[in-house]
């Protein structure tokens, strides 16, 4: 007999339960091993962000050499004590206990200084060095407990300074293994719960995404355990949403191809087969199109950005090799039972070619809606969003204080706020500069020259400090000697020919101020000395260095994903413009979340600003996961026009796919929602950008003005491909997409088909051979096969 199918036999019976119980029993073993890292994930993470920083930044340069000049690799902590007004010398003696204490503590390394007493006699502050390779976090919490347990009535203490803040961002990131990972799956289970009405395939959808957390976390780990990527809690936490979000969106567009089949009353097999095969392409296409998306953080100099890249690609892999075959697996041994109590058993209702007649059900009064008001829907839809666009010019990205990064309450910010009544703001954060040691003199005029400067010192290991401070004497610099009289000079360390001076900021390292100051020495001491010859870091140059390099990133990446993702969707679609109609309407989509969540920030939570990483990460993922709805949208539309004509397609494809796609957005915008209980300002920011935006792409881009924009321009939507060609022209007039009610014209069938309809028929068919679906063949089925 001769067929366009790939005729075949059926499986035997034990194969098409072995094969899925395979399956089911890898997953098992990739989960077993990988869920217990989950409570390891801090072995190889960090939060020092001048690890993240490109190697040619002069802060990264200062940073690998300060133990050069200060000895041992450490992070200060700063303690400030004050009392209801002068401190007494029983008071300072009390501290001084205190500090005696503290520099017993394990991780606290030799140098804790002496109580120093402020200029108004009020507070007095210990300056201590903590090893940066230790718990920096378990080492600031002990510090706090002695601090709270000794010091006497009257007299109050805080721990502040960059050992502070890493302690308080460290336990702001406590909960991203509990907390977010338990309030996102609960959420998730809740919607799928009420979309589905039963109790066992919530659970094998989330078994679906656990599992594929369970394989990317224990990949990532090891990768980051040799090194090959930077992960930090920022990093983890995006990598538990994502992962989470994405495989439940790619299981429930499968579970939707099984549910069709269902209702058809095909077997388990037989709708696993039809399911598999509908489903696989746009899952392997929209997980590809993120994954691209996420390789283009390749090109960030930040290496938090090129981690992220990675790192989240392998989630998303892991997510969509866990829909294609493990949730495929649970789904052909479970069967209908997966669905009980409802289970499936009417095929989907789908609109009529003729509009003037009635219809039911949600998705199918929309497909009509769309298709007599196409052009005003895409038009108002148009207008909308940009209006809310328009707030992208109140999006303040140019970075945040370190102090405002933890949301909530934060001992090193109230700290710091005391610490900056009674001494300089910068304290315990100074500015670091070295230079070769013939223009030490130079640029210590450089750095008292400064408004921004309260005072300048040098690196000396003849210091009991490890620091003298230094002034110029006729033009030869003059380092103050500390002990009694007749303490000779101490000479300034040298490493390589340069020397580290240390100037005391006065105003909050973290401050607009400090930043303008360091960036007026940068510029001071490239003329005085010449360009090059002095590198600046510290906190300060830190964060500057960092906000300079993710502003260039956000320049560079985001035409650079725009072009790959427009790539991937004209070889998907064969189309040119419907995947730049469609590039359009994910840009307007995220211009109008953003200018949104602009708003919002600024009018309703009062955020001091946001990182300019935020809008960068907010564009990958609404790009990335926005193109994901099209692509399932668009992807059913072209198969349906295959058959029914573009304008008829089009309101199939969005009624077929409704359903799914807005179970999806609700899932995606709850898991990242999830991020907002981790209390991190970026955190937050991006879960309420993401969230807002993926709901904006599901209930306006996707299901209004997509299809009202493809309806309005018919079948040159896929130009210039033969289907833009193809005539007659199927389904109603354009007039239609001007909100005419003139009814459809008659369906036209493709001169293909009609050849194929006239081709000899089996006159039986043998029940050995199955067609490509894995249904037996049937003369009605050939028919149809041939129709199509």
């Amino acid at each position: 007999m001769s067929s366009p199918h790939r005729a075949h036999r059926r499986p035997s019976g034990w194969l098409r339960i072995g094969i899925p119980a395979i399956l089911v029993l890898i997953w098992l073993t990739a989960g077993s091993i990988g869920g217990p890292y989950f409570g390891k994930v801090d072995e190889v993470s960090t939060n020092d962000r001048s690890s993240f920083l490109p190697e040619n930044a002069d802060a990264t340069q200062v940073n690998e050499r300060l133990t050069d000049f200060l000895g041992d690799d450490s992070i200060p902590a700063v303690v400030v004590v004050t009392g209801d007004g002068e401190l007494s010398e029983d008071d300072v003696a009390d501290v001084q206990a205190l500090a005696d204490d503290i520099a017993a503590i394990d991780g606290v390394q030799e140098g804790v200084s002496p109580p120093i007493l402020s200029d108004d006699g009020e507070a007095v502050q210990i300056f201590v060095p903590i090893d940066a390779a230790g718990e920096v976090g378990e080492i600031v919490d002990e510090m706090r407990t002695l601090v709270a347990d000794e010091l006497p009535d009257g007299l109050e203490g805080w721990v502040t300074g960059p050992a502070g803040f890493t302690a308080d961002l460290v336990e702001g990131f406590l909960g991203i293994d509990g907390l977010l990972l338990g309030v996102a799956l609960l959420a998730v289970f809740l919607i799928l719960v009420i979309v589905y009405r039963s109790p066992l395939l919530p659970v094998l959808v989330l078994l679906t995404s656990l599992f594929a957390l369970c394989a990317a976390l224990l990949t990532v780990w090891w990768l980051a355990y040799a090194g090959i990527v930077v992960l930090n809690g920022q990093v983890q936490g995006i990598l538990f949403i994502l992962v989470i979000g994405a495989a439940t969106d790619y299981a429930l567009l499968y579970v939707a191809r099984f549910r069709e089949s269902i209702a058809t009353g095909a077997s388990k097999w037989d709708a696993t087969l039809s399911a598999w095969r509908g489903a696989f392409e746009p899952i392997l296409a929209s997980g590809g199109t993120v994954i691209a998306g996420l390789l283009c953080l390749l090109l960030s100099d930040l290496a938090t950005n090129r981690a992220l890249g990675p790192i989240a690609s392998i989630g998303i892999a892991f997510s969509v090799l866990s829909a294609l075959t493990f949730l495929p697996a649970l789904l052909a041994l479970c069967g209908r039972a997966a669905f009980w109590p409802f289970i499936p058993k009417q095929p989907i209702a789908m609109i009529p070619d003729d509009l003037t007649q009635p219809v039911k059900g949600l998705w199918p009064r929309q497909a009509r809606f769309v298709a007599r008001n196409a052009r005003v829907v895409w038009i108002a839809c148009t207008i909308v969003l940009l209006a809310g666009a328009i707030g992208i010019t109140q999006l303040k990205a140019d970075g945040v204080p370190t102090s405002d990064l933890v949301l909530g309450s934060s001992e090193a910010r109230d700290g710091q706020d005391v610490l900056a009544e009674h001494f300089p703001a910068g304290s315990g954060s100074p500015v670091y500069v070295i230079v070769p040691e013939d223009d030490l003199a130079d640029a210590v005029e450089v750095l008292a020259a400064s408004d921004g400067i309260d005072s300048v010192a040098v690196a000396s290991d003849d210091s009991p400090t490890g620091q003298a401070a230094v002034e110029v004497e006729d033009g030869e610099p003059v380092l103050t000697a500390v002990g009694p009289p007749g303490t000779p000079a101490p000479e300034a360390t040298v490493s390589e020919g340069d020397v580290l001076v240390i100037g005391t900021l006065t105003d909050a390292a973290d401050s607009v101020a400090a930043e303008d100051t360091v960036r007026e020495l940068r510029a001071d001491l490239d003329e005085a000395l010449g360009e090059g010859t002095a590198i600046v870091g510290g906190e300060t140059a830190t964060d500057i260095d960092t906000n300079d390099t993710s502003t260039r990133d956000r320049t560079v990446i985001i035409p650079v994903i725009l072009l790959v993702i427009l790539l991937i969707l004209m070889l998907l679609l064969r189309s040119i413009l419907a995947p730049v109609l469609l590039i359009a309407t994910v840009i307007l989509s995220f211009a109008t979340a953003l200018g949104v969540s602009a708003l919002v920030f600024n009018a309703a939570f009062g955020f001091p600003g946001a990182d300019p990483a935020v809008p960068l990460y907010g564009f990958v993922f609404l790009v990335a996961l926005g193109v994901d709805y099209n692509i399932f949208l668009m992807s059913r539309v072209r198969e349906e026009s295959l058959v029914h004509g573009t304008r008829p397609g089009i309101l199939r494809g969005l009624v077929a796919t409704g359903g799914v796609i807005t179970s999806a957005g609700l899932v995606l915008a709850a898991t990242f929602a999830a991020l907002g209980v981790i209390p991190i300002l970026f955190l937050v920011q991006l879960a309420f950008i993401v969230a807002f935006g993926v709901l904006l792409d599901t209930f306006v881009v996707r299901s209004l003005l997509v299809p009202a924009l493809s309806y309005d321009i018919g079948r040159a939507i896929w130009w210039p491909s033969k289907l833009a060609r193809q005539e007659p022209e199927v389904g109603p007039s354009a007039s239609a997409g001007t909100g005419s009610d003139q009814p459809a014209a008659p369906v036209a069938e493709p001169v293909e088909a009609a050849q194929a309809v006239d081709a000899p028929l089996p006159i039986e068919t043998d029940a050995e051979l199955v067609a490509d679906d894995g249904h037996p063949l049937t003369r009605e089925e050939y028919r149809r096969t041939l129709e199509s």
